[in-house]
């Protein structure tokens, strides 16, 4: 097992009245691509697709509010919609064109809204494993829609801060990897250092405590704002990819996807998790690369 590639450098970015950590490739491919990770994520979760895409997009990766290396929202809303605000605050921000998009659970509902509200930014959307509402939840949902419960979410992220690094990294792993033994050590190396870094910012706790109360409130919002009426608006021509050992999203999702997006196709992954992105970027990638390479502006790259 080889070394991975290091992580893409970053910046602090300001998009509006907010400033966002994003991680980009180096500047080369005339397409675009703009990646959203997942809840407790960052932009690392997209570095090894990145680096799989560098010769066809440049690539930029957000740390969303309160993630990564962004700090908290001045506001304190963490909800999907402020969400889908700073990524499309973004994208006009590092494109003068429509970009190709990435989202991943949380990225994907966040992505979903982006793609629906601005059809103008949007020129093709990936989503793996995207936290669209499902009322019949799998064990780790459940445990999310807990922590939306005041007072217990609270007394829950502080237990959990109790535990040992390593612990919790394994616990995070088995949740989200149909494979852990896939993750490479230095990866795991990584995962230690940032995780003790969130340990020591005052606002780590509560950052992801309210991103879980913004999934939770998506999953029973009514109306035209519901995410799946959203995904029906999407125009953009859109992949789908899940893991059929997806702990956290059930694979069912995927046929749903596919009767309600007007562009979509489906791809389901046998061995994979809720992260096929980090699981198996070079499959992902090459999945990504039939759809940039049909929507892009010019030819790209094989």
């Amino acid at each position: 097992m080889g070394a991975p590639i290091p992580v893409w450098p970053g910046e602090m970015v300001d998009v509006g009245e907010r400033r966002v950590y994003v991680r980009s490739t180096p500047r080369g491919p005339s397409e675009t691509a703009v990646f959203v990770h997942g809840l407790a994520g960052s932009a690392t979760n997209w570095t090894d697709l990145m680096g799989e895409l560098s010769d066809v997009v440049t690539g930029h990766a957000v740390d969303l509010p309160g993630s990564g290396y962004s700090p908290e929202p001045p506001d304190g809303d963490y909800s999907v919609a402020a969400h889908a605000e700073i990524v499309a605050a973004l994208i006009e921000r590092v494109s003068d064109a429509p970009v190709h998009l990435f989202g991943n659970s949380l990225g994907g509902a966040v992505s979903v809204r982006v793609a629906a509200s601005r059809p103008d930014l949007v020129r093709s959307l990936t989503l793996i494993s995207p936290a669209l509402p499902d009322l019949l939840p799998r064990y780790g949902p459940a445990r999310v829609a807990l922590s939306a419960v005041p007072r217990l979410g609270e007394w829950g992220a502080d237990r959990l801060r109790l535990l040992p690094v390593e612990r919790r990294i394994g616990a995070t792993l088995a949740l989200c990897y149909a494979d852990a033994g896939r993750v490479h050590p230095d990866r795991l190396r990584e995962a230690a250092e940032e995780l003790r870094r969130r340990d020591g910012l005052p606002y780590a706790g509560l950052a992801l405590l309210n991103s879980a109360r913004g999934i939770v409130a998506e999953y029973f919002r009514r109306g035209e704002e519901n995410l799946w009426r959203q995904a029906a608006r999407v125009t953009a021509p859109t992949l789908v990819v899940h893991g059929r050992h997806d702990r956290l999203v059930h694979p069912r999702m995927a046929a749903r996807a596919g009767r309600t997006f007007p562009h979509v196709r489906l791809v389901l992954m046998p061995d994979v998790g809720h992260v096929a992105q980090m699981e198996v970027p070079e499959r992902v990638a090459r999945e990504a690369r039939v759809l940039i390479g049909e929507t892009a502006l010019s030819p790209v790259g094989e």
